[in-house]
């Protein structure tokens, strides 16, 4: 990368979305810019300054307050950095909302899907036309985010819909789970698969529309998954972590995708695990886990 690019990282104080800005700092040059958000005013300052001050650090490193679930603060950082900057070359959403087993799943829907869609929506709305050519645009999702996880009769909501339309699977997806429907209508009760599969389906939408352009200027759209990744909020989830990555480890691979020298095409528009795409119509529904759960 060359001098005065700026990235940005949502979801970036803690676990896989630290360790994405500490990579970035240490990967570019001292005249970029990593920008670190969060919804912690302290959190955010203690952390773009603990990043600042690591021995690989070369590139600036800055918090900014942002609040996913505020669509309008979204659009507003956009602009913002394309008024002084002339845009943006890195933005990896990586916001989540942490959810325990124990809990009751719909009653944190609203939370979990403001964070998670909503503001995956408002972000590839808002970042998409301000990010610069030869830019990257990755979501951070997971492999559960390919369309076989979901009931067969779900498919059609998310397969090769418009950014619009997941908007609307998602919000109908909302209401059902409020109207106690849900289930009957085929959505898992473990919130977290339909989460990543509109995520996905998001995304799909957008490098659609984008996909030719993009692609001569080797701009790269994806959703990326990690892998395992031992943090807080997915620990409680799993029994065995002996295979699972540190943060630093998982934040490698994205990293590798956000340096590439060239955009691989059969990566655009893709969920994209350790360099290789995953099949959009593989997966099966995790019955095993949704049985575990609290509606």
């Amino acid at each position: 990368m060359n001098a005065s690019h700026i990235a940005l990282v949502t979801g970036a104080n803690q676990g896989l979305g630290r360790a994405l800005v500490e990579g970035l700092a240490a990967r570019m040059h001292q005249n970029d810019l990593v920008l670190l958000t969060g919804r912690s005013h302290q959190r955010v300052a203690d952390a773009a300054r603990e990043v600042a001050l690591l021995p690989g650090t070369r590139a600036r490193v800055e918090g900014r307050v942002l609040d996913v679930t505020d669509t309008d603060a979204i659009a507003r950082l956009a602009e913002d950095l394309r008024a002084r900057h002339g845009g943006v070359d890195v933005v990896i959403s990586n916001a989540v909302a942490r959810l325990l087993p124990e809990e009751s799943q719909a009653a944190r829907a609203d939370e979990f899907i403001d964070v998670s869609n909503t503001a995956t929506h408002a972000i590839l709305r808002s970042f998409g036309p301000v990010l610069r050519p030869g830019g990257r645009l990755l979501v951070v999702a997971s492999s559960l985010g390919t369309l076989g996880h979901l009931d067969p009769r779900l498919h059609h909501l998310f397969d090769g819909a418009s950014l619009e339309q997941v908007e609307y699977a998602v919000e109908s997806w909302r209401s059902a789970i409020h109207h106690k429907t849900a289930q009957e209508a085929g959505w898992p009760v473990w919130l977290n698969v339909p989460s990543k599969v509109a995520q996905v389906a998001a995304v799909r939408a957008l490098a659609a529309e984008r996909r030719r352009h993009d692609l001569a200027t080797g701009t790269l759209l994806a959703s990326v998954c990690p892998g395992m990744v031992d943090t807080a909020t997915s620990r409680p989830w799993f029994s065995d972590y002996s295979g699972a990555q540190s943060p630093a480890q998982a934040a490698a691979a994205v990293l590798d995708l956000v340096f590439a020298e060239h955009v691989d095409p059969t990566l655009y528009g893709e969920l994209v695990r350790f360099g290789k795409a995953l099949p959009w119509h593989d997966g099966t529904p995790p019955l095993e886990q949704d049985r575990m759960l609290t509606p």
